[in-house]
């Protein structure tokens, strides 16, 4: 069924962590298939997913509306009182041009490292600060607006209104309609009806959208209990009252909003004014100390010049000097000279301060890093070739993987930091940052997960866990399926194991927690929220 004439721009992924039940690519799929034009990513109060959204959604024809839903403090995001501070409002915010991207980048980042309080959130006076190119909503019952509207404050929701419509500007702010078969839904509507009309606000309509179809609500109600540590049985937990969070057509939307078929089409208005194109190439690379006078290539060619003098005692074959010239040829056609020296200059620091470390794969390659010492084996002596680390047919952004002794990592790391980011303090002048990594629902998890929010005997669930094989690598519930005809005869003969295991198919490689990646590193001339949302690691 087509979906030509309207556009979902409040939709959750994955990384809503669990609490968005859609993996990127099967929610980008069933869009495409549905052929709508462009489809809108707004997970809660984080832009985890946005460039692979970004990159998905272009491969399968569709434009990206890249956003997010974030948390608005009551007070201020650095007021953090209990019962008081820890509620939040909801409101959508989208990007219409590079600007406005950027200004969630820097939202967002605020958000996670100054404003987190339960939640990560931003103010008022944040949104004053960054708001410009950037599309709002009024969002769901959970917004400012709604939740006046709920109090029976309506004076105060409508000052609301028209506080943000001023500042986002004529026609960059609407006001959202939603209807998950909810009756306080349809009495807020009613409201948020009169205030568009006395503001002269454009109106759009919605679907919160959690998971891909109606079939996934009782597997996004298992997530919502392994989020929350509860069980299905419990009548105190958080679950949504209705089916309908799901990536709705068309058709589905315009049945939903009979009176109201403008707002569904309006939709394509937002599509049309948000125009983000990401660029995917290096960010620009900072300085590790070069000396007045030469630039970064001819600092790495002095330094391999020296290296060559020192590590041949003056007498370098003539194929070491050929290897040399030839490296450094394809090293300064390719850009990459400033990186190079970065990685020398943590690994002096290491050499310096007794850190023990080595390097893997194929930097090992090449003859540059032997003579300015990031390596210690000669890759001539040892027949080693130089293009699996740099090749100038396919440019790639070479590879130095370096291991560094646990107990001192840190150290290196903080060198780096304040080397290169002397106001990390402020989280949008940062510019060192390690990488975030996400830990998965693999087979076994989601089985014990799915299994314990369903309340199951544990020593069941242990037992069809035991029979997933550990090797290899990447072991799916279907794989086990094939390879192991005991859990099959599981799912075939006992309801419980065979409503456990389908459950958990439906939640199997979806995002579980975020966490920091063991040692990849960051690093930018310019601030890195520039280029990427940051946030605080637990640890820190």
């Amino acid at each position: 069924m087509s979906s030509r004439n309207f556009v979902h721009v409040h939709c959750h992924s994955e990384f809503s962590l669990l609490d968005g039940a859609n993996r990127l690519g099967y929610l980008i799929k069933r869009a495409a298939e549905m052929e709508m034009p462009a489809l809108a990513i707004t997970d809660h109060g984080v832009m985890y997913g946005v460039a692979d959204f970004a990159m998905k959604c272009k491969d399968n024809g569709i434009k990206p509306i890249l956003g997010v839903e974030a948390y608005v403090a009551p007070r201020t995001h650095k007021d953090k009182q209990p019962r008081i501070d820890q509620a939040a409002y909801h409101m959508v915010l989208l990007a219409k041009n590079l600007e406005g991207y950027k200004n969630l980048l820097k939202l967002t980042t605020i958000a996670a490292i100054d404003g987190y309080y339960y939640k990560p959130r931003i103010d008022r006076d944040l949104l004053m600060q960054y708001h410009e190119g950037i599309i709002a909503t009024s969002a769901c019952l959970g917004s400012e607006i709604c939740t006046h509207l709920r109090k029976g404050d309506y004076n105060t929701a409508r000052d609301a209104a028209g506080f943000y419509r001023d500042l986002f500007g004529e026609g960059n702010y609407y006001i959202e309609l939603q209807n998950h078969s909810l009756e306080e839904q349809k009495l807020v509507n009613e409201d948020l009806l009169k205030i568009a009309k006395e503001l002269k606000l454009p109106i759009i309509c919605s679907n919160d959208v959690h998971y891909l179809g109606r079939q996934d609500a009782e597997a996004h109600d298992i997530l919502l209990c392994i989020g929350t540590g509860s069980t299905v049985s419990d009548p105190n937990r958080l679950k949504y009252a209705t089916q309908e969070f799901y990536l709705k057509s068309e058709q589905e939307m315009r049945d939903l909003f009979p009176q109201h078929q403008q707002a569904v089409e309006q939709t394509l208005e937002i599509a049309e004014k948000c125009n983000v194109e990401l660029e995917f190439g290096r960010c620009p690379m900072p300085s590790p100390g070069i000396p007045d006078g030469l630039s970064p290539h001819d600092y790495l060619t002095k330094l391999s010049y020296e290296g060559m003098e020192r590590r041949y005692n003056g007498n370098a074959p003539q194929k070491i000097k050929d290897r040399l010239e030839y490296e450094l040829g394809i090293i300064q056609k390719t850009g990459f000279s400033q990186y190079i020296l970065i990685v020398r200059d943590f690994a002096s620091f290491a050499r310096d301060n007794g850190i023990f470390f080595g390097v893997r794969g194929s930097a090992a390659g090449c003859l540059a890093s032997y003579l300015v010492d990031i390596t210690d084996i000669d890759p001539v002596e040892y027949g080693l070739t130089f293009e699996r680390f740099l090749n100038p047919e396919r440019i790639a952004m070479p590879d130095v993987d370096m291991d560094f002794e646990d107990s001192r990592r840190q150290d290196v790391i903080e060198y780096v930091t304040k080397k290169y980011s002397p106001q990390q303090e402020n989280p949008v002048e940062a510019r060192v940052a390690q990488i975030i990594t996400f830990g998965t629902l693999a087979a076994r998890a989601v089985l014990k997960d799915a299994g314990r929010a369903l309340a199951m005997p544990s020593g069941e669930v242990e037992k069809l866990c035991k029979m997933i094989p550990t090797i290899p690598v990447g072991m799916t519930i279907d794989k086990t399926m094939d390879a192991n005809p005991e859990f099959r005869a599981a799912y075939e003969h006992d309801p419980n194991a065979k409503n456990l295991i389908n459950t958990a198919k439906r939640l199997e490689g979806i995002s579980r927690h975020a966490s920091v990646h063991a040692a990849g590193v960051m690093i930018s001339h310019n601030p890195l929220v520039e280029y990427t949302p940051l946030s605080r690691s637990a640890e820190g």
